[in-house]
């Protein structure tokens, strides 16, 4: 009687214990790789900077892993109406993990083209290096979308090898 006792209490132990083992490698909070803001600065500079180079006057947006705007550079004669739609196009590609130029098709109408703050146009890129994602640039002010996705891409390039390499 007192061994079947013993086997039992042993039992229990391992289980609980085992249970607790496996609780303690799931940690109740998570780390998220975060953009410094010098570095959301230099990639908003970087695409103002491409932008300059071809003539353009442009708005410029970073936004966080959230979607939140991090950096907002507009250039001198862009128009106020570029910091909206460089934010909606930033936001746009964080929310979808992919640049804006591949999802014009879901702006369609009966699709979300009607969700506010979502722009499915070309010129937003999300920020990705050494396999984490760690936000989004959108660019606005060329008459093409194209070339904002240009001026958005130069600015990732600004520090995309120095976030691989950390």
């Amino acid at each position: 009687m007192i061994r079947r006792l013993l086997t039992a209490l042993c039992m229990t132990g391992l289980l609980v214990g085992g249970n607790m083992a496996v609780a303690a490698d799931r940690s109740m909070t998570i780390g998220v790789d975060r953009l410094s803001m010098e570095t959301a600065l230099k990639i908003a500079q970087g695409a103002i900077d491409a932008c300059r180079d071809k003539g353009i006057n442009a708005g410029v947006t970073v936004v966080d892993r959230g979607g939140h705007p991090q950096v907002v550079l507009r250039d001198t004669l862009a128009a106020d109406l570029t910091l909206v739609i460089s934010k909606q196009k930033a936001y746009t590609a964080m929310s979808f993990f992919f640049p804006t130029s591949g999802l014009t098709d879901r702006g369609q109408p009966g699709g979300l083209a009607n969700v506010p703050g979502l722009l499915f146009r070309a010129g937003g890129l999300p920020i990705e290096a050494g396999g984490t994602t760690y936000g989004a640039v959108g660019v606005s002010g060329a008459p093409e979308g194209t070339t904002d996705e240009a001026c958005a891409q130069a600015g990732i390039d600004a520090v995309k090898m120095d976030l691989q390499m950390q």
